[in-house]
């Protein structure tokens, strides 16, 4: 089972004050991004409680964390189950904060000053359960791609991840990214928000279920999206929240990571197919998009001639 290590007058402390908001971080082989992620949210006041969750680190990393629950009251460290997966580790993060309100938050994440104010002021007094999703930038300051999408199907996935949607005019209405789009000025309703940043009540994530454990690696935060919408609840974007997201900064091999993608749209398409035809719709494209998901990573390292790239540096982001 997992060690939970915190200083013990963090514990102490932790019997008379409740924290208002928990962040929770899943950590695995990340990389340089860590330290700098775990940095800028420390520097986040309204950030009370810090869990983080290691499904696995490199021997530096993992006693550097320890060090880090050692020395700063507000970390709680999760550690020795192995690689779990994101979503189970999620929830178990999720499970031992106490805050009534969490922010999930990617280890290769830099939160910007405000972004926690403006994701929970986007919160008020939207139906629940309510998911919050913060604007994610690219170290260069361009708009990344996936923190506002439109409505996932198999049709639109295959057509993004092949870029036909974008390349040919008449099927860009069933293009999924919208970054490409003026920002808006004030939080809106997006079918999808992206799991690099987002917050919302611990009532509501628990109402939910939590993350699908089903799910290994990434998708998970689609599936938590249209639960929460088939429920009457609400997924928002927030604009004014920005982080810095740098991306491609595990050590895992891009082939698995974009398996594990792959594998989790197909089961996405699969549990939310309502009918029969549309249940034969997803079998008949799975192979496409599975392949389609695994020719990405190749395709790059065709073109760089090596996979991943450097962790960069932080540019300015634009207000």
């Amino acid at each position: 089972m997992y060690v939970s290590i915190e200083p013990a007058h963090s514990r102490a402390a932790a019997l008379a004050i409740t924290p208002r908001l928990s962040l929770v971080m899943v950590v695995y082989m990340t990389g340089p991004a860590l330290m700098e992620s775990v940095r800028h949210a420390l520097a986040e006041p309204r950030v009370e409680e810090f869990i983080i969750v290691d499904n696995g680190s490199s021997l530096a990393d993992a006693a550097w964390l320890r060090e880090l629950a050692r020395r700063e009251p507000r970390v709680r460290l999760l550690q020795g189950l192995g690689n779990i997966g994101f979503a189970r580790a999620a929830n178990l993060g999720a499970a031992a904060a106490k805050g009534e309100t969490l922010i999930f938050l990617n280890p290769d994440a830099f939160l910007t000053p405000g972004a926690v104010a403006a994701l929970a002021d986007a919160a008020r007094d939207r139906p629940s359960p309510c998911i919050i999703g913060a604007r994610v930038f690219n170290t260069d300051g361009s708009e990344q791609r996936g923190a506002r999408r439109g409505e996932i199907t198999p049709v639109t996935t295959l057509l993004t991840l092949s870029k036909l949607s974008a390349i040919l005019p008449p099927l860009r209405r069933f293009e999924i990214h919208r970054e490409g789009e003026p920002p808006p000025s004030y939080p809106v309703d997006t079918p999808t928000i992206s799991g690099a940043c987002f917050y919302m009540s611990a009532s509501d994530f628990h109402v939910l279920g939590g993350f699908d454990e089903g799910y290994f690696l990434h998708v998970e935060d689609i599936d938590l999206c249209w639960r929460a919408r088939r429920q009457g609840g609400s997924v928002l974007f927030q604009p004014n929240a920005r982080i810095v997201h740098v991306g491609s900064t595990s050590r895992e091999n891009p082939l698995i990571v974009e398996w594990h993608k792959g594998r989790g749209l197909v089961r996405y398409f699969l549990k939310r197919a309502d009918s029969p035809h549309r249940k034969a719709l997803a079998l008949l494209l799975a192979p496409l998009i599975l392949g389609t998901a695994v020719a990405r990573p190749l395709l790059r390292q065709l073109r760089r001639g090596r996979m991943g790239r450097p962790v960069e540096r932080l540019a300015a982001i634009p207000g």
